[in-house]
């Protein structure tokens, strides 16, 4: 169950790529338990965002204004916008791709 992560103590398992995806397809919260250097991890936090598009609320600023994790986590979860930077949504592409997402 991705909620686990937040009880596990074991820093390898949070540092684990594998277990770490496997729990923020099932919860995305589970991003925010993960080791720092995953979550400052451009790729690995992309690859979370295409399993679980909610779990752009669990990465840092930084991500939050990226175009491309923005707009991967809109077309999973449209209600991902809500934590998007402010500057990207007005963002047509970023707003056009969230309403496709929840028809």
């Amino acid at each position: 169950h991705g909620e686990a992560l937040r009880w596990c103590q074991d820093q390898a398992l949070r540092g684990d790529r594998e277990v770490v995806l496997a729990a923020v397809e099932e919860h995305g919260e589970a991003l925010h338990y993960a080791s720092e250097d995953l979550r400052h991890d451009r790729n690995f936090v992309l690859a979370a965002i295409q399993l679980n598009g909610a779990a752009l609320a669990y990465t840092t600023w930084s991500f939050r204004r990226d175009y491309e994790v923005v707009l991967a986590a809109v077309h999973r979860s449209g209600v991902a916008l809500a934590y998007a930077a402010e500057e990207l949504r007005d963002n047509f592409d970023i707003v056009s791709a969230a309403v496709a997402a929840e028809v």
